[in-house]
């Protein structure tokens, strides 16, 4: 079996569709020996900025000199970039031997994707013996795939009205779920939260014995820098490779735990942990320039909070642009109506486009949404081409590609092709 052969049969496991639960993880995984109890984890959830925490985290730690496992989805061009060590991902030939070695218990017993992913990862930092493995959820807490770990700490990055019809349409029932990541007699370490929010996981971690540290208890903002004060060290997060002030919470949370768990860590390899996390991280997707003048800007906001927070950040540079155009799509259980009304407070030029997924939202629906609120819009169906025209047009001009990490992967893999 080969690497493609390997692919198809893992990603024909999606037919099985998203299970919620532990019971299926927990059994492949005492298969495979538990390999998640061999490991140091850090778990981390929240609705958005669990991807820039997480990497800050891993890079953090690797300017400490330890050997850190990645685990992070979706991926946006080749899955191994889900699974990294160091910034390496994971091998070709580990994922074809995992897969050959355990796929016909996987069909029979019908384990999931992110299931068997999930196991996948924790297998590889086992037998790759990593210092930590930084952990983050696909989707809730309570019932995801990785919350079968014992870790270090929790990390919750934030909370917003997301997966409503999974997790619960009120920001204390979402706050619940998030915080079923929390064990007893652990820590854990969260954002800059809602105060209904704050008051779900305080009340949890006060009924098991966890110690809650809260980022604003440790952070001060002076102009547009984070200052952190945390066991007698200071710490000024300045410029970041990650433009906006919501990337520096982000790596101040991320500067907490690291804080939080290292015993001798040092408050200037935290920073160049900081300033290196795209080298050691191979993070992309997140106020990324693809192109400048014209400028293209690829961002993998895909809910409402996440939209406001990047125009948070564009609508301070945004009157240097002469045209400014959008290229958006989202999934189909998304508030894409919500997010365009946002959106178009700032683009005019607004190009529609499908997403190459099962639950992609379809052209009609964002179309008529956009209807309803009253603009017009144009269909994109060749990415390639727009981009390509657009790259010819003004040098002062922009186009940002936002709305899903799915829509970013679709472009990557038009603009920078792989097997």
């Amino acid at each position: 079996m080969n690497i493609k052969d390997s692919l198809d049969k893992l990603f024909s496991l999606h037919n099985f569709g998203v299970k919620l639960g532990l019971e299926n993880i927990t059994k492949f995984l005492k298969i495979l020996n538990d390999p998640q109890n061999d490991l140091k984890t850090i778990h981390i959830a929240g609705s958005n900025g669990k991807g820039s925490t997480s990497a800050f985290i891993s890079s953090i730690l690797q300017e400490h000199k330890f050997k850190v496992g990645l685990y992070t989805s979706p991926h946006f061009v080749k899955f191994n970039e889900r699974i990294n060590i160091n910034g390496n991902e994971i091998e070709d030939e580990y994922i074809v031997d995992f897969i050959s070695k355990h796929f016909e218990y996987i069909e029979e017993n019908q384990v999931t994707f992110f299931e068997v992913t999930t196991a996948m990862a924790f297998c590889y930092f086992r037998d790759q013996k990593v210092d930590y493995a930084v952990i983050e959820t696909g989707l809730g807490g309570r019932l995801d795939a990785t919350n079968v770990l014992n870790p270090l700490c929790s990390v919750i990055t934030s909370i917003s009205l997301e997966h409503t019809k999974i997790l619960g349409d009120t920001i204390e029932k979402i706050a619940a779920e998030k915080a079923g990541i929390i064990k007893p007699e652990s820590k854990v370490l969260i954002g800059l939260l809602p105060v209904q929010a704050t008051k779900v996981i305080t009340s949890k971690c006060s009924s098991i014995n966890t110690k809650c540290i809260q980022i604003e208890n440790y952070i001060s903002n002076k102009k547009r820098n984070i200052l952190i004060n945390f066991d007698n060290n200071r710490l000024a997060i300045k410029e970041l490779p990650l433009p906006g002030i919501y990337q520096k919470q982000n790596a101040a949370l991320a500067s907490l735990t690291v804080m939080s768990i290292v015993i001798n860590y040092g408050t200037k390899l935290i920073e160049s942990g900081l300033a290196n996390v795209v080298q050691n991280t191979s993070l992309s997707g997140r106020y990324e320039f693809y192109n400048k003048k014209p400028d293209i800007i690829f961002d993998s906001a895909h809910n409402p909070d996440g939209i406001t927070k990047f125009l948070s950040e564009f609508s301070r540079h945004s009157k240097k642009y002469k045209k400014k155009y959008l290229l958006y799509s989202s999934l189909n259980d998304k508030d894409y109506k919500s997010m365009l009304k946002t959106l178009r407070k700032e683009f005019e030029n607004i190009y529609l486009t499908k997403i190459n997924y099962e639950r992609s939202a379809n052209i009609e629906e964002l179309v008529y949404a956009a209807k309803e609120l009253s603009f017009n819009v144009k269909v994109s169906t060749d990415n390639n081409l727009l981009i390509k025209k657009f790259k010819n047009n003004n040098k002062a001009d922009c186009l940002v590609i936002i709305g899903s990490m799915y829509l970013l992967g679709d472009i990557k893999s038009i603009l920078q092709p792989t097997n």
